[in-house]
């Protein structure tokens, strides 16, 4: 009997010394409160980098009653601070998920970035090889050939009598018509004074002030469309947006000369200098066509000055 009972006192006591231990082993609030409180810094550092973290505000704060577990007996201290740690562990798990979610976001960020930079980098390389290439075929391709610089037809000079306008004229100027020549044709009023205006255009031309004899002649064809001289003016107007570099206007003006009047003084020389304008635009295949416009219209009528520069002007264009 006595036995038994020191049985007894022993078990009593081994139980009332698992109980401490088993209860040390257990988290108190306090130091579960703790860790959450580390892990939720963690997770704030995480997710703002270099700034100030946020502060989060509990779901449940104190004072809000809460239901005490069934079963479990609590004061309302204990179970307000379950409630407010429960509150901070949901918040933890939604912070650390948006900071799964943020860093996906980047990644996927950082990568459309680098796509978008190679593309960029690729495109900018494939721009500068064709610019390149293009700089280096325009240095290697020979500069058109255009036709030394000669003085432009000069009209006329109506004078008293034939031999003073030979002494004025030059026999050796292809451009210059003869007094004789012109003093055969009817002389008017209107043709007096499109020639003087033609005159002004020209000497401007000489002059090498292209831009401003260029409305002075075009001025000579609208006003005397019918005139010979609008024909010259026409021409000239070409030619002097050809010398002033802008040979596509100068196609146009030369152009526009040949169609408005083919049988006009100048029409020749119009569709000659319309190739030598081609040529400047590098378009020797259209600068050939005229080239047989011209030697096929006004083949055997063509001047001597016309004649004696188109072989070159073919060959310069490559025409067949």
């Amino acid at each position: 009997m006595r036995f038994m009972r020191i049985k007894l006192v022993a078990a009593l006591m081994a139980a009332s010394i698992a109980v401490p231990a088993a209860a040390q082993r257990a988290e108190t609030p306090e130091k579960r409160l703790d860790r959450i409180e580390q892990q939720l810094k963690a997770v704030q550092r995480k997710v703002f980098p270099g700034g100030a973290p946020q502060e989060v505000t509990p779901e449940i704060v104190p004072g809000t009653p809460a239901a005490a577990p069934g079963g479990v007996p609590a004061t309302a201290p204990m179970a307000d601070l379950t409630a407010r740690i429960d509150a901070l562990e949901a918040q933890l798990r939604q912070l650390t998920g948006q900071s799964e979610e943020n860093g996906h976001r980047l990644a996927l960020a950082e990568e459309a970035l680098k796509q978008l930079r190679e593309t960029t980098a690729s495109r900018l390389a494939a721009v500068e090889q064709a610019q390149a290439a293009a700089a280096q075929q325009a240095q290697a391709a020979p500069a058109p050939r255009l036709p030394e610089a000669v003085p432009e037809e000069k009209p006329a000079r109506r004078a008293a009598s034939a031999s003073a306008a030979k002494k004025k004229a030059a026999p050796t100027d292809p451009e210059w018509v003869p007094a004789a020549e012109a003093a055969a044709e009817p002389s008017s009023a209107a043709g007096a004074t499109a020639e003087a205006a033609y005159n002004e255009g020209f000497h401007l031309w000489e002059q090498k002030k292209y831009r401003e004899a260029i409305p002075k002649l075009q001025a000579v064809t609208r006003s005397w469309p019918n005139d010979r001289f609008a024909s010259w003016a026409g021409n000239l107007v070409g030619r002097a947006y050809l010398d002033d570099g802008n040979p596509a206007a100068a196609a146009k003006a030369l152009l526009a000369n040949y169609e408005a009047n083919p049988k006009g003084e100048r029409a020749a020389d119009s569709l000659f200098f319309l190739g030598q304008a081609l040529v400047a635009l590098k378009k020797p295949a259209d600068a050939c066509k005229a080239y047989d416009e011209l030697n096929d219209v006004y083949g055997a009528t063509m001047r001597d000055w016309l004649k004696q520069r188109l072989p070159a002007a073919r060959a310069a264009a490559h025409c067949g």
